[in-house]
């Protein structure tokens, strides 16, 4: 059961940047963030290293 995004490569705005460290910083899981910008985990995850900003871990 594999979602797809139909925005495939699109450019991280600033207001989306802005957005994924919100939801980082609210301690978030990767899969959470994921639904709520409607980007890949894939995604999410390399620009979250690309800027530094931590990703919460599920336990």
């Amino acid at each position: 059961m594999t979602e797809r995004f139909e925005r495939h490569r699109q450019p991280w705005t600033p207001e989306e940047l802005d957005k994924l460290r919100l939801l980082a910083g609210k301690g978030m899981a990767l899969k959470a963030i994921s639904k709520a910008m409607t980007r890949s985990e894939e995604s999410i995850k390399a620009r979250a290293k690309l800027d530094s900003i931590g990703i919460a871990k599920l336990r």
